[in-house]
């Protein structure tokens, strides 16, 4: 069972395949190839700007929400939190950010709040690895599970790193998945 909280932003996620050699394994389950080439770090401040762009461009990328988001320009705005409290993992390939994961906490429940990769870095498992680096700060402070409401075209990339299918949630567009992750 999951919780029944909405996202800030409706779920929507971005995804990539895994094409590495590394395996690694989230939520306990069946292990899962992680492209391993980028960085996955802890986001700071500085790195606002360059989250933001990803977050604009992996956004509109999405022709199932383009047209929604458009006419909501607001929702194309990523606030500073994640990045100033320490809950952003970002993905760095060559110097630059490529994506990003932003984790929140309310009510006891952890939820994946964002997950976006610039569409020109997608399918390397980027995301997949933002995950992971999620998951194992979460381990550390001792947090068991890990809530998403997904976006439904990012379905497939959910469930297979491990998320389960646990309810739905009514965001302000429509119905979505929620989905939940074991992470001890």
């Amino acid at each position: 069972m999951c919780s029944r909280r909405r996202s800030r932003r409706e779920g929507r996620a971005d995804f990539g395949d895994a094409k590495s050699r590394e395996l690694t394994v989230l939520g306990g389950s069946t292990p899962r190839l992680v492209d391993t080439s980028n960085v996955i770090r802890a986001g700071v401040p500085a790195d606002l700007a360059a989250v933001r762009d990803v977050y604009r461009r992996a956004s509109l990328s999405n022709a199932g929400d383009r047209a929604v988001l458009l006419a909501h320009p607001e929702h194309l705005i990523l606030g500073p939190e994640g990045l100033d409290e320490g809950r952003t993992q970002v993905a760095e390939e060559d110097g630059s950010v490529v994506g990003f994961a932003t984790w929140t906490e309310a009510g006891g429940v952890t939820e994946l709040e964002d997950l976006f990769v610039d569409p020109g870095w997608r399918r390397r498992g980027i995301a997949t690895a933002l995950v992971e680096g999620i998951a194992e700060v979460l381990r550390a402070r001792g947090v068991e599970r890990l809530e998403v409401t997904a976006n439904p075209h990012a379905m497939g990339f959910y469930t297979a790193i491990g998320f389960a299918r646990c309810g739905v949630a009514s965001t302000e567009f429509s119905e979505a998945p929620r989905m939940v992750l074991a992470i001890h």
